[in-house]
């Protein structure tokens, strides 16, 4: 049975959508993750974003937002994101525990339901974790999500979002972690005229292409995290110098998406590069 969406009614005729990805929070505000504080990233980065002043309708937070599973980690990100103001819309990762997440993940605009209706969008939260496991997969019941969905508004245009990577990155060693039937993953969804694009974190990287379907090629986005930054076509694990990031999104009546990814000015954050493992 699908279950009733959120909805959001807006004056504008874009839907402007903030996201945030990959925070790696420890119970600990102190800990860090290979030489970088990933609280401290975190506020670096929602610092920026309120300093652009950008006139967002949501935020969207996909996956690990905890590194050490503990209810503290959550609280620490539901306290942090609060000043933005904004209704924030989570899924799960692969260094998440689902059931922590959603008891902890709690305030009167965080929000853990899949879908989202705004505007001439409907906005689909897909969990591609398979538990024990940090690759994913996109089981049946997601796709049975996407198609009643689609069914249920078919005059909307759709974003679906997700934690994993669908297509590979060509990074050797961060592709074995990938959504193992991405392929079949993306065939599925192209058929859906209504699906203009899909959005996703994991990779520690920002990446922006896309994929050629029967009804128009779909926009594929993937987002650098609030904390380490992973080094792009590396064949062996490999951090990067580039600041914390994040992503803007427009999304139009018209079913197009203009979309930049920002990051943390300066160079407040440096990662231990020498580490060998994450």
């Amino acid at each position: 049975m699908l279950k009733e969406a959120i909805s959001y009614s807006i004056a504008d005729e874009s839907v402007r959508i903030v996201q945030v990805t990959d925070p790696h929070l420890f119970a600990d505000p102190e800990a860090q993750l290979l030489g970088v504080n990933t609280s401290k990233s975190l506020a670096a980065v929602l610092n920026t974003i309120r300093a652009v002043n950008y006139p967002a309708h949501l935020l969207l937070a996909t996956g690990d937002l905890s590194q050490d599973y503990s209810p503290e980690s959550y609280r620490q990100f539901v306290s942090a994101v609060a000043p933005l103001n904004l209704p924030c819309h989570y899924l799960p990762g692969n260094h998440d525990d689902p059931r922590i997440m959603f008891l902890h993940m709690q305030g009167e605009r965080v929000f853990g339901q899949q879908r989202i209706l705004v505007g001439k969008w409907q906005i689909l939260m897909l969990d591609s974790t398979v538990r024990g496991k940090p690759g994913g997969h996109m089981g049946e019941g997601q796709f049975e999500l996407i198609e009643q969905a689609i069914a249920a508004h078919p005059e909307h245009h759709t974003l679906l979002v997700m934690h994993h990577n669908p297509i590979l990155v060509n990074c050797a060693w961060l592709d074995q972690h990938c959504m193992d039937n991405g392929a079949e993953f993306l065939r599925r969804v192209a058929q859906y005229p209504q699906v203009k694009a899909l959005l996703w974190g994991h990779v520690h990287q920002q990446l922006d292409t896309y994929y050629d379907g029967p009804h128009r090629a779909l926009q594929l986005m993937a987002t650098p995290s609030t904390c380490i930054q992973f080094k792009p076509q590396s064949p062996y694990f490999a951090l990067d110098g580039l600041q914390p990031g994040y992503r803007l999104l427009e999304l139009k009546a018209d079913g197009s998406i203009s979309t930049n990814v920002y990051r943390v000015p300066g160079n407040l954050f440096s990662p231990d590069k020498d580490s060998s493992g994450y």
